[in-house]
């Protein structure tokens, strides 16, 4: 398939009529975009080369303010992500990592943006592909790694391997069934809702989920019940091996939900996903209920460890996309050519962030794997013996 088949600058998309607001959503609009005025003294404006694209809301500012604080964070932070993704694919090569294993090169710029713009109270749960989303909800690369490796140190002790994995109180995984975190999503808004909290269940999907019957029914009780929910499709424009234009019959998943609101945004630009993460947030917690989310991304790399990625896509369209899209090569840019940066800055972050990974990589291999009584530990409610498959792997308390 060649590169610009599939819009790779997003510049093939169908437009999107906009639905007319009802009053009070228009003025909920209004009274968002007023309030979101700052001091922009002395920062750089960064505008938007890829508008937003809208249903049955209003358009985010097209531009946003920065400094280089910001702009160094960022970048250190999608540096992070890369990084784990690389020695995660370097230790899943040695053997180190067994079994499913998916990575999240290329789509960085969603978390960290994403992550800017929500509170570290509220919920995020997304799919398999889930490591730099724990990186970004605070757990540590060391925790991330063991449990890759199925150590004892890692987070969810050694059982719940690339797939499951958890940072409670604000991530709740990591879930290998497609689509199955949709109707959990909907189920944290409903417990913020009932407590009457202000927090958000922000709950990410793949394109390939995004045609799941049960995210429709999680689309329609969150409606139904208004609840303080944000889909978002993380549209990588790949289902596993599969294009969106082969398996989907509307490509327009922002829209999905018909008679919720929704927005495409270019989740390769991390300011772009900022502004508009904010945008959303503010409608969310003023009581509006849910919303949907389309993340126009990419993936360098395979579905999983076991897709070369190759044999359904170009080398020369992964390249293209590295080359004109890459969100950690845009931060790099605009802090080398505004002067607010220099590139002995930047590879001395490069260099602290290996080293961070290779000290959590030797945690990880030094830590021990499970005892043999974490088999049955969070099952029963209180100790039982339990016969193995062989005997010497029996259980008695």
């Amino acid at each position: 398939m060649a590169a610009r088949s599939i819009s790779l600058l997003r510049g093939a998309y169908s437009t999107v009529s906009r639905v007319p607001l009802a009053p009070a959503m228009a003025r909920t609009f209004a009274t968002h975009k007023k309030a979101a005025k700052e001091d922009t003294a002395g920062k750089l404006r960064i505008d938007f080369k890829v508008p937003y694209t809208t249903y049955r809301c209003e358009s985010p500012e097209t531009h946003a303010y920065t400094d280089r604080e910001e702009l160094l964070g960022f970048y250190k932070e999608m540096t992070r992500m890369r990084r784990l993704e690389v020695v995660s694919d370097q230790l899943y090569k040695q053997k180190l990592i067994r079994g499913f294993c998916h990575l999240y090169n290329g789509q960085e710029a969603i978390a960290a943006g994403m992550e800017a713009a929500t509170l570290k109270t509220d919920a995020v749960i997304t799919a398999y592909r889930d490591h730099a989303w724990m990186l970004a909800r605070g757990a540590t690369p060391a925790e991330i790694l063991a449990e890759l490796m199925m150590k004892e140190t890692g987070c969810s002790k050694g059982k719940g391997g690339s797939m499951h994995m958890f940072h409670l109180p604000n991530f709740y995984g990591g879930h290998g069934i497609v689509g199955a975190q949709g109707p959990l999503g909907a189920g944290l808004a409903f417990a913020f809702k009932y407590k009457k909290m202000k927090e958000v269940s922000w709950t990410y999907y793949g394109d390939g989920a995004a045609n799941q019957g049960q995210l429709y029914e999680a689309f329609n009780m969150a409606k139904l019940w208004n609840l303080p929910c944000v889909f978002i499709c993380e549209n990588n424009h790949y289902a596993m091996g599969t294009s969106t234009g082969r398996a989907a019959a509307d490509l327009n998943y922002f829209e999905r939900a018909h008679f919720i609101p929704g927005l495409r945004v270019d989740g390769m630009n991390v300011f772009a996903v900022k502004k508009a993460g904010e945008y959303v947030a503010n409608w969310v917690r003023s009581g509006n209920g849910p919303f949907v989310m389309e993340m126009d991304t990419y993936r360098y790399v395979g579905h999983s460890m076991s897709d070369p990625g190759t044999t359904y896509r170009t080398r020369d369209e992964v390249a293209a996309v590295r080359a004109e899209r890459d969100p950690i090569e845009k931060v790099k840019y605009w802090l080398t050519s505004n002067n607010l940066a220099t590139e002995e800055e930047l590879k001395k972050i490069d260099t602290d962030v290996r080293q961070e990974m290779d000290e959590a990589t030797e945690f990880a291999k030094q830590s021990k794997e499970p005892q043999m009584k974490e088999l049955y530990t969070n099952v029963f409610t209180h100790a039982v013996p339990v016969r193995g498959v062989e005997l010497s792997q029996s259980y008695t308390p």
